[in-house]
């Protein structure tokens, strides 16, 4: 059975409640953005502002079950952040987002966001489960879920490409179709992303066509488990890096960074990692890897490792609760999407937040 990447972490949030407590960054770092609903992914726009896609809380539609049998409480409380100059506002609001309950904990929407130029940028919304169900268990909004959305400045999005409808027509990896697009990748004329349900990399042109760049196998951890490609992004050698999740039961240090180069089979990069949630690469060709959680069943905090072009590894921060993103700023720094899984407002482990980290 595929298990998606948000509908595990919702029976696990009382692990992530666990690791929040006396969790401590190293090195020192400061919030910047606060009050954000299950903050994901982070890009910095041309004008030198931050952004992040909230995949929100949830709403009161009441449309079960989902993911794995749970009741989905859906409604449009997805959204775009910016930070910009010091201020942070919500730039885009009304996407579609869905919990396991009122609460909006672990909620699926939003997930990650690439600037396409000034003033244009591409939003993944998740989904979860078969493509067939859409219609079935989210009511009205279901077939908002599973695309990528396009936003000017206005912030007035508008859904764009179907990529569950991909998955449930071309099925890259045989597997149940199941479709959750996640990390994205802008390119001139194209967006490359990767579908953490699908087990797969997808090339996505400016006219919506959409291709297969990649496949990436099951393993045995005791029991099968997916791959669950959560992040992509371009190295020195203009390759593709794919940071990879797996799927239950997360074994710790079984997660891969794998290469992509289109029309051959994809090769493992880096092995050994925890329960991958982003990458990036640095001005110096180093990879940073962004850990989830370092411990079994998604517990223990989350990791930023460093991998310098001769392949030397070495921690930069440690004990995030349930991480998200990394980007690197203009000012050198590291900027994490923290807390992830959790709402940003109400009485959680904690709260979502982006944080800067002194590079």
């Amino acid at each position: 059975m595929r298990r998606t990447f948000v509908a595990v972490t919702v029976a696990l949030s009382v692990v992530a409640s666990a690791a929040a407590a006396g969790a401590v960054v190293m090195p020192p770092f400061q919030v910047v953005m606060s009050g954000l609903d299950n903050p994901r992914g982070l890009a910095w726009g041309p004008e030198g502002a931050l952004y992040v896609a909230e995949a929100g809380r949830g709403g009161e539609q009441f449309c079960g079950p989902g993911p794995e049998g749970r009741p989905a409480s859906a409604g449009l409380t997805g959204a775009v952040s910016r930070l910009w100059r010091g201020e942070q506002e919500r730039v885009a609001t009304g996407l579609p987002s869905h919990a396991a309950g009122p609460e909006g904990v672990a909620a699926t929407g939003p997930h990650d966001i690439a600037m396409l130029g000034p003033g244009e940028a591409r939003v993944s919304i998740g989904l979860g489960t078969n493509p067939a169900n859409r219609a079935l268990w989210l009511c009205p909004i279901g077939p908002q879920f599973g695309w990528l959305a396009r936003m000017p400045a206005s912030g007035n999005w508008r859904l764009e490409t179907d990529v569950a409808a991909y998955e449930a027509e071309a099925n890259p990896d045989g597997g149940l179709p199941d479709s959750n697009p996640y990390g994205l990748l802008a390119e001139p004329g194209s967006t490359v992303a990767t579908d953490a349900g699908g087990n797969s990399l997808l090339g996505i042109r400016a006219n919506g066509s959409t291709s297969t760049l990649a496949v990436f196998p099951s393993r045995s951890t005791g029991r099968d488990t997916d791959s669950v490609p959560t992040s992509v992004a371009v190295g020195p050698d203009r390759a593709y890096y794919v940071g990879e999740l797996t799927g239950f039961p997360f074994t710790p240090s079984s997660a891969n960074v794998w290469r992509v180069v289109p029309g051959q089979a994809p090769t493992v990069f880096e092995p050994g990692f925890s329960a991958i949630i982003d990458i990036t690469f640095g001005p110096d060709g180093s990879l940073y890897v962004l850990e989830f959680a370092t411990e079994p069943f998604l517990s223990g905090p989350g990791d930023l490792w460093r991998v310098s072009p001769n392949g030397t590894r070495s921690l930069v921060a440690t004990g995030f609760t349930a991480p998200g993103s990394v980007a690197i700023g203009p000012d050198g720094a590291f900027y994490v999407s923290n807390c992830s899984i959790f709402p940003g407002t109400g009485p959680f482990p904690c709260n979502g937040e982006v944080v800067r980290i002194e590079g």
